[in-house]
């Protein structure tokens, strides 16, 4: 079983491969400048086993992540498997969301440029870079912060905001990504913070932002049949490379 492998795993290698994905985009965070130290946090909902999830433990450093430091969870925040406490937030918020939506994979972050951007009055992405085309009215905003999550009612606001979209904007607050996989998920996360990081430096020039029209961006966000790397093959391949960077840059995530 190759750890780079993306491919649809037997079901003793699932849950093996899902602590290992889980690591590696802690560990990627750090290398892309989107992570608090040992804040925010990263969930997986353990294959086969309904209302459990995986999470690093609170004050592991994630660039520290290895597979076997990963515990289990549930939704009262008991740990059931491994050493180490739940953050009573990532309890809170992700449980509920993993729960209600069905999302296997949820990530939050504070990550810098979109948190930037969430800082603003307006804080709406707009259609005005290629990247950002893909997530054209396909974000959810919470545009109500009400402070640090301390109860499941919080996780199970979001997720009725977040509804069936992938990405939600947290307003003062932060992002959060949820998705099938986590190699769509945090190809997601990724994506969002350089659209925010784009929108912000072109609003820095003070001159008026061009945007798309809604024909061409309904084009963009249209499969292309003949597309030789469809959008889950793109998602695959974006992890694995990254995966491979991890290898050189900070190896032993799957440990």
């Amino acid at each position: 079983m190759s750890v780079h492998s993306l491919s649809t795993p037997h079901a003793a290698d699932a849950a093996r491969l899902a602590r290992i994905h889980l690591a590696a985009a802690y560990r990627m965070a750090t290398l892309h400048d989107l992570d608090e130290g040992i804040d925010n946090h990263f969930t997986v909902a353990v294959p086969g086993q309904p209302n459990r999830y995986l999470i690093l433990p609170f004050g592991t450093h994630w660039s520290f992540a290895r597979a076997s430091d990963m515990v289990e969870f549930d939704e009262t925040g008991r740990t059931l498997s491994g050493d180490g406490i739940v953050e009573l937030s990532a309890q809170c918020i992700h449980a509920p969301i993993h729960r209600i939506t069905g999302a296997r994979v949820v990530l939050h972050t504070h990550q810098p440029w979109a948190v930037a951007l969430n800082m603003l009055q307006n804080n709406r992405l707009v259609p005005a870079s290629q990247t950002g085309l893909f997530f054209h009215n396909r974000i959810a905003y919470d545009d109500d912060y009400t402070g640090l999550a301390h109860g499941i009612a919080e996780g199970e606001r979001l997720a009725a905001l977040l509804g069936d979209k992938q990405v939600m904007f947290m307003k003062n607050h932060g992002v959060l990504v949820a998705g099938d996989t986590v190699a769509q998920a945090y190809r997601n996360l990724y994506r969002i913070e350089r659209a925010c990081r784009t929108q912000l430096l072109a609003m820095g020039s003070g001159q008026v932002i061009q945007t798309v029209s809604e024909e061409v961006i309904a084009r963009v966000q249209q499969p292309n049949p003949e597309d030789r790397h469809p959008r889950a093959e793109r998602e695959r391949l974006f992890f694995e490379a990254m995966m491979r960077v991890l290898d050189r840059e900070l190896p032993g995530y799957a440990d």
